[in-house]
């Protein structure tokens, strides 16, 4: 199973994918690295053209990783009304990527993303970064975006674990 991440935003959008191994001592935990990045819209492009460039670089991925399914972060609360909107704007783009696609979609609160890899939803950037690269087996850290976005991923991973009965 390969799992295509994505922490969206119109700014940046991060993307990670990872996919189920069987346990190993290069694997422990199931799972390993794939590819991850940040799509980078020009920043000064109206809205409309940063979120088309998006939606091509997100195809571009799903067309050369060819994951299963997809795995987004869900709005938190908290933002500003015209962030959480330009928010909202990204992730459709993200979820209309992976309709056409074929893929099935899950999503997940930031909280449970933090939970699901660090071990407490409160935990900070630096810290999901950390587990993320303690998973993947990263000798560099990637973008902030990127790392979210494979918390994502891997978030989804241990969530499919458990929905098929298999142990954690």
């Amino acid at each position: 199973m390969r799992i295509l991440g994505i922490d969206p935003g119109s700014r940046y959008c991060g993307y990670g994918v990872v996919e189920r191994v069987t346990r190993s001592a290069r694997a422990p935990r199931g799972l390993a690295y794939v590819e991850c990045g940040v799509l980078e819209p020009q920043r000064q492009a109206p809205l409309s053209s940063r979120l088309a460039e998006i939606g091509v670089g997100l195809r571009e991925v799903i067309a050369e990783l060819r994951p299963d399914a997809v795995a987004v972060e869900g709005v938190f609360h908290g933002r500003n009304a015209r962030s959480a909107l330009q928010l909202g704007h990204s992730r459709g783009v993200a979820l209309a990527c992976a309709g056409e696609a074929g893929l099935s979609v899950f999503e997940y609160a930031p909280a449970t993303v933090k939970r699901s890899v660090a071990g407490s939803g409160a935990a900070t950037k630096l810290q999901v970064l950390a587990m993320v690269r303690t998973f993947c087996a990263l000798r560099r850290a990637p973008r902030l975006d990127a790392s979210d976005a494979l918390a994502v991923a891997i978030c989804h991973l241990f969530h499919a674990r458990l929905r098929v009965g298999a142990r954690p």
